[in-house]
């Protein structure tokens, strides 16, 4: 991998992780429209870290929280009702799925799951998932002209049930083209959560299992000869720096805006693919990373 690759697909990464449009589906397309070799699983999990990272420092005040709470919670009953310490115990139960499933279709995900035909099929699909639970949460907000608006649930209003649910709706992410942001934020509005309230939560919940996924897949790569780590790095911290950035906007973008235009975007790209594919510009299946 060259200098200039790494700092396009770092940008992919930064740009593109916490929007509702998937980011390993985009550094696979990427690197197929610009005729590069797939940057590979390994590479989208280590650059995680550097997104991941963003979300510790954008959310530091309440991972702060949360963390002293859950702490003395392990001590203090009492404190078991302290709704950060709730909210620690929920994140814990929601990261259940995917790392049960990571581990399980872990040959699945760097291998047959890359396939651009599935990807397209994706991010079609689960576009209009996002498309149909944001005209939910949009009509229960404004309410209609026979209608009063309706009050939506709040990441107080968690539960055990809710977590999990998340959960598996994150898991889902494992298929690029699906989106994990995507796929919680969509089940949240489903469940009747507030954009805000579930967005919030998509990227607490995103925390261990990345960080987790991220770090695996680190120690496999320092057993092998063929990572670029000079290019890694690099991609990781431009990950960082402009995933930063895109979290502080999309925070302010969806308490007053709509997910439709992603929704489209998600469409059309879907549509472009599979044109593609079957016309033989693109290649269904990814190139050997050359490291």
């Amino acid at each position: 991998m060259s200098w200039f690759e790494s700092l396009i697909l770092g940008l992919v990464q930064g740009l593109t992780e916490f929007l509702p449009v998937s980011s390993s589906a985009h550094l696979r397309l990427t690197a197929a429209f610009s005729g590069w070799h797939d940057p590979g699983a390994a590479f989208t999990a280590i650059t995680q870290i550097g997104t991941e990272a963003a979300v510790l420092i954008y959310f530091r005040k309440d991972i702060g929280r949360i963390l002293s709470a859950w702490t003395r919670s392990l001590t203090n009953k009492e404190m078991r009702r302290d709704p950060d310490a709730r909210m620690g115990w929920l994140v814990i139960v929601g990261s259940i799925p995917i790392g049960v499933l990571g581990l399980t279709l872990k040959d699945q995900i760097e291998g047959p799951f890359r396939d651009l035909r599935i990807t397209a099929t994706m991010l079609i699909v689960v576009g209009v998932i996002i498309g149909v639970a944001d005209r939910m949460a949009a009509r229960d907000e404004k309410g209609g002209r026979h209608r009063a608006p309706q009050h939506r649930k709040e990441l107080t209003d968690l539960t055990v049930r809710d977590g999990l649910i998340y959960g598996l709706c994150q898991a889902m992410a494992l298929i690029p083209g699906v989106s994990r942001s995507g796929a919680t934020i969509s089940g949240g509005l489903f469940m009747g959560y507030r954009r805000e309230a579930a967005a919030r939560y998509s990227f607490l919940l995103a925390i261990p299992a990345v960080l987790a996924s991220g770090l695996f897949e680190l120690s496999d790569a320092m057993e092998s000869d063929h990572v670029s780590w000079g290019p890694t790095l690099f991609a990781t911290v431009i990950a960082f720096v402009t995933g930063y950035a895109v979290i502080a906007w999309f925070m302010k973008f969806i308490s007053t805006k709509s997910f439709m235009p992603f929704v489209w975007y998600r469409i059309a790209l879907g549509i472009v693919i599979i044109v593609l594919v079957f016309a033989g510009v693109l290649s269904p299946h990814a190139a050997e990373s050359a490291g």
